[in-house]
């Protein structure tokens, strides 16, 4: 922990290397099917896990790599998703890279908990200098069921699919 912690509380920054996308303009892309090989961009939308489209592969431009959670600085503040694959970014995004190694139910436990804090940033207040230094669970605070409850939901679809 941090001196600018609350008890089991630490700052975005303390957990994830926070960093600006690439604050493209989505109509000045190509599109492309993503079965043809159209790269996720990802903007400020609520829905489909931040991606509002594919497009085509930007040359001199690589994506931004998978594994890290993006954060929508302005529009629908704080919609918090990880992104699995590579993507290109809107304007008024961040990244999140875990400074250490997370498991996907932490990553999305910490998607959540970024979200929580929507209610900061009514009128139009963006999270641009602000999202760095919100609190989170320290990783040790993660509650305990948060370990292994992908493979629990899972299992539970699977015995209602055969009941």
């Amino acid at each position: 922990a941090t001196s600018h912690s609350v008890t089991g509380h630490v700052r975005v920054q303390d957990v994830f290397d926070v960093r600006y996308g690439h604050s493209l303009e989505l109509n000045r892309l190509q599109m492309l099917p993503k079965d043809a090989g159209g790269i996720p961009f990802v903007s400020r939308v609520m829905g489909n896990n931040g991606v509002s489209a594919y497009v085509a592969p930007i040359e001199g431009l690589s994506p931004i790599d998978g594994g890290v959670l993006s954060c929508a600085l302005g529009g629908n503040v704080l919609a918090t998703f990880l992104q699995e694959n590579p993507f290109y970014s809107g304007r008024d995004l961040a990244y999140l890279v875990p400074k250490l190694e997370l498991t996907t139910e932490e990553l999305l436990y910490y998607c959540s908990c970024i979200r929580q804090n929507r209610f900061r940033f009514s009128y139009g207040r963006q999270a641009n200098r602000t999202l760095k230094d919100l609190l989170i669970p320290a990783r040790e605070s993660i509650p305990s069921w948060v370990s292994g409850s992908i493979s629990r939901v899972v299992d539970e679809l699977i015995s209602a699919a055969h009941a």
